[in-house]
C-alpha cells in the first residue's frame, strides 16, 4: 500500500502537471490516504470550479465519480485518532522555527507515520520537507 497525500489524489483525477505519472504510481499499488484527504480533495475540485477551470457540469461528474470510487473502496482512508493528535504535537513542540509546516499537513505525515508508512507523496514542497520530522520519507514521482 502507497500513501498518497491529497496534491496527489487530485491528479488521479484532474490533469493537472505530473498527472500522468501520480497515476502511473497509483498503479502499481492500493492507495491509502488520511480521511481528511476526502474533504481537502473536494475542496480542491471545487476551487477549479470557482475559478472556472472547470465546468458545473464536469464538476459534477466529478464529484459523482469520486464518490463512486469511494463506495468502490478504490481508497484505503486512515481514521485520526488520539494517538495520531498526540504525535502531531509532539512533532509540534520539536519542530525548528524554520520549518512550515500547515496543519493537515502535518494531519498527513501524523497518519501515515502512525499507521507505519515509510513514504508519504506529494508534490507539496512544505509537507516533503518536514516528512523526516515523523520519520517519514516524503517523496515526489513528479520531478
Amino acid at each position: 500500500m502507497i500513501y498518497f497525500d491529497t496534491s496527489y489524489l487530485v491528479r488521479l483525477y484532474y490533469q493537472d502537471a505530473g498527472a500522468d505519472r501520480v497515476r502511473a504510481l497509483a498503479a502499481t499499488d492500493h492507495v491509502a490516504c488520511a480521511a481528511l484527504g476526502q474533504a481537502e480533495m473536494m475542496a480542491a475540485f471545487h476551487r477549479k470550479l470557482r475559478e472556472g477551470a472547470i465546468k458545473p457540469a464536469a464538476y459534477a461528474a466529478l464529484a459523482e465519480q469520486v464518490e463512486a470510487h469511494i463506495q468502490a473502496g478504490a481508497f484505503h482512508w486512515l481514521a485520526q485518532d488520539g494517538e495520531i493528535l498526540a504525535r502531531i504535537r509532539q512533532v509540534y513542540r520539536t519542530l525548528p522555527a524554520s520549518v512550515f509546516l500547515r496543519g493537515a499537513d502535518a494531519m498527513h505525515l501524523g497518519t501515515a507515520a502512525e499507521a507505519g508508512f515509510r513514504v508519504v507523496y506529494s508534490n507539496d514542497a512544505h509537507l516533503l520537507a518536514a516528512a523526516k520530522h515523523f520519520g517519514v520519507e516524503g517523496r515526489n514521482v513528479m520531478v
